[in-house]
């Protein structure tokens, strides 16, 4: 088990700190640009220089965040990674960054302890809510801005408030963030009721891939490149369909397979109790969360598929 500092270690070394450059995961995810931006913010109140920087493409639907990226015009003194379990997440353009992490903020039970020092708690729904403590503990206003930043996180790595993780603590951040000025109706219409019609084009092709096994205890959808080239389909609509096996009745573990520009497989797990997600992905590399895990796979589907099932079966 790793060694994790506390809140105040944390906050202390980034009050010290000049220069600070914030890590988001690659295929970045509502809970990682939304600590990312909270803690951009916070920084930047205090005076201090600050940028994000992602390995891919963040979605337009989150210009909201008002992210500055990094542009490579000024020499990072310390870096931060934010909801980034390991290495392997970090992608082509922050791994070398994340090689050099100063400190990690995360609340994944997997973290690797890759960076210098690491703030974890696995008991927190979403990065988010970690991230609220530190910018109360830096003494830092929470302005309408980093309120909606936060609960981007808490909301989406939530289901909207609907998945397991939530806890009785994950509404009280909810609502103190609400009553810092998050614009609850926009948020939630934005982040949870509007579809685009390539992500509505991208479920159909994916629905019509669902294969039953384990009888019926397990479902598979998958999706090719060329599909989701075909529906116009970028990431953000890519992780909103990750939790349509689980849905179905009778479903305990649900496996959504997404080819990646590399040709290898994104595999996202979710399970209902008492199945351990977060076991299925540790067999092919991956981790996460008991009931929402992940992983990559580098092969051919049939391979791809063959091999989560093997690990599938052996919580089944």
């Amino acid at each position: 088990m790793i060694e994790t500092i506390t809140l105040e270690q944390a906050v202390e070394k980034l009050l010290q700190a000049e220069d600070i450059l914030v890590l988001c995961h690659k295929n970045p995810d509502g809970d990682t640009l939304g600590s990312a931006g909270a803690l951009l913010h916070a920084l930047q109140a205090k005076g201090k220089r600050a940028a994000v920087l992602c390995s891919d493409p963040i979605a337009p639907r989150y210009d909201f965040l008002q992210l500055s990226l990094y542009d490579e015009s000024w020499q990072p003194g310390y870096v931060v990674a934010v909801d980034i379990a390991g290495t392997q997440l970090f992608g082509e353009k922050s791994v070398e960054w994340g090689k050099r992490a100063d400190l990690c903020i995360d609340h994944h039970a997997t973290n690797s302890g890759y960076a210098g020092d690491t703030l974890v708690r696995p008991e927190a729904a979403a990065t988010a809510e970690i991230m609220y403590e530190v910018i109360e503990k830096m003494d830092t206003p929470i302005t309408p801005l980093i309120a909606s930043c936060l609960y981007t996180g808490l909301s989406t790595d939530t289901g909207c408030f609907k998945f397991s993780n939530t806890t009785a603590y994950t509404h009280q951040v909810a609502a103190r963030v609400i009553e810092k000025g998050a614009d609850l109706i926009r948020l939630n219409q934005l982040l949870f009721e509007s579809k685009s019609r390539s992500r509505l084009a991208i479920e159909q092709i994916a629905t019509s891939h669902i294969e039953y096994h384990f009888d019926g205890r397990c479902a598979l959808m998958y999706v090719t490149r060329d599909e989701i080239r075909q529906a116009g389909a970028d990431d953000t609509d890519l992780e909103g369909i990750t939790s349509i096996p689980r849905a179905i009745e009778g479903v305990q573990v649900g496996i959504t397979m997404r080819q990646l520009e590399s040709g290898s497989y994104k595999v996202s797990v979710r399970t209902l109790e008492p199945i351990d997600a977060a076991s299925i992905a540790a067999g092919l590399g991956g981790g996460g969360h008991n009931r929402a895990s992940g992983c990559e796979f580098f092969g051919n589907l049939e391979n791809a598929k063959a091999a989560v099932l093997a690990e599938v079966a052996k919580q089944l």
